[in-house]
């Protein structure tokens, strides 16, 4: 029976190597929905955003080259962070295994990048890559396969970024009661809502990844959760993008960053946790602020954060955009896309986010 199956994955890693993850989502085919449509039914109530998927093309030549200059400048950065990181969760595990659960898929390329750091280390790590959806939480079938395998207690939830924190507190809701064991234990890269237990930095800095979509997460969609594609028993729903290997970045974007933090300093991470509750009420007044300037009472409409923004501008409908500095070259990609969308930008009053994405009410 189909409530009695348990999906074992066929080694799915996307166009990662086999060895830099596991993807436990289940490919399915599902018809893309043009952005006015999907956007009217979802701030409609009648489909969640899981329920959906958009099309997803290639940017311009003028984005493209926006990318890759911003990979080139923040490469040392990126992969200083990796490798503090790294170097944070293999002393924090003592000699134990590390067991890497990212979060499709943001997290999926800084997952790939912390399983190389941690072998190169000496610290043995795999990474598997799950599903996690605002307001439904997270594959516990998923859950359920990795600790068939490992013990949950050598796991560590890993996303690039925190926006606002909804993800970071649907991963507490989710694990709150400790399903098979899990508990959790989030680490990202930057952290300026103030929501991770483990950060390298608190600045709302440019990480290259959150520029695209697919073509630098392993040719896979955002995770998909509909009655239509995931039965019980099975692991959340993805689409792949085999059609967009000819422009795919993936392999190309890990294998330098990781040749950078092979070499890079290790910086002591430890008292990220000190500013925690600093940064979450300037998360909070930021919200504040932008809710009242934009006058929208609901605040999922608010996006925070670079690469929050810059997913409205990908996958939303964009109605208004804030910036902290129009010169800083962190958002020039952000700027480049509102001039193509006609969204206005204004000024960002202080805090620590560079910038930030107000979504549209739907037509």
């Amino acid at each position: 029976m189909l409530a009695e199956r348990r999906i074992q994955p066929a080694n799915f890693s996307g166009s990662y190597l086999p060895e830099d993850v596991t993807f436990l989502l289940k490919p399915v085919s599902l018809a893309a929905t043009a952005r006015e449509q999907k956007e009217a039914l979802i701030q409609s109530g009648r489909r969640h955003y899981s329920e959906l998927i958009g099309k997803e093309t290639v940017p311009d030549e003028n984005y493209m080259a926006l990318f890759h200059a911003a990979e080139r400048r923040n490469r040392a950065r990126l992969a200083a962070d990796i490798a503090s990181l790294a170097g944070h969760l293999a002393r924090r595990a003592e000699g134990r295994e590390i067991v890497l659960v990212s979060l499709a898929r943001g997290g999926t390329p800084i997952g790939v990048l912390l399983v190389r750091m941690l072998r190169h280390l000496g610290a043995r790590s795999v990474h598997y890559s799950v599903s996690i959806i605002r307001d439904r939480g997270i594959d516990l079938e998923a859950l359920r396969h990795i600790a068939s395998l490992h013990d949950p207690a050598d796991a560590v939830f890993v996303d690039g970024w925190t926006g606002k924190g909804a993800i970071a507190g649907e991963l507490r809701r989710a694990l709150a009661e400790r399903p098979f064991g899990f508990s959790p234990t989030l680490a990202v890269v930057a952290d300026p809502a103030g929501q991770a237990d483990i950060a390298a930095t608190a600045d709302d800095y440019l990480i290259a990844s959150g520029l695209l979509n697919g073509i630098v997460s392993g040719l896979v969609s955002r995770s998909i959760l509909s009655a239509k594609t995931v039965g019980p028993g099975d692991f959340h729903a993805c689409v792949t993008y085999p059609q967009l290997a000819p422009q795919d970045l993936s392999r190309a974007f890990v294998d330098r960053l990781f040749d950078a933090a092979r070499t890079s300093l290790v910086s002591d991470i430890s008292t990220h946790c000190l500013r925690r509750a600093e940064l979450q009420r300037a998360c909070a007044a930021m919200l504040d602020e932008a809710m009242l300037r934009t006058g929208t009472r609901d605040p999922n409409l608010i996006k925070p954060g670079i690469a929050e923004a810059t997913r409205v501008f990908l996958r939303r409908m964009p109605a208004r955009l804030f910036i902290r500095d129009p010169d800083d070259p962190d958002v020039e990609h952000l700027i480049h896309l509102a001039k193509q969308a006609g969204v206005a930008v204004d000024r960002l009053s202080g805090g620590a986010y560079r910038a930030v994405a107000v979504i549209g009410r739907a037509p």
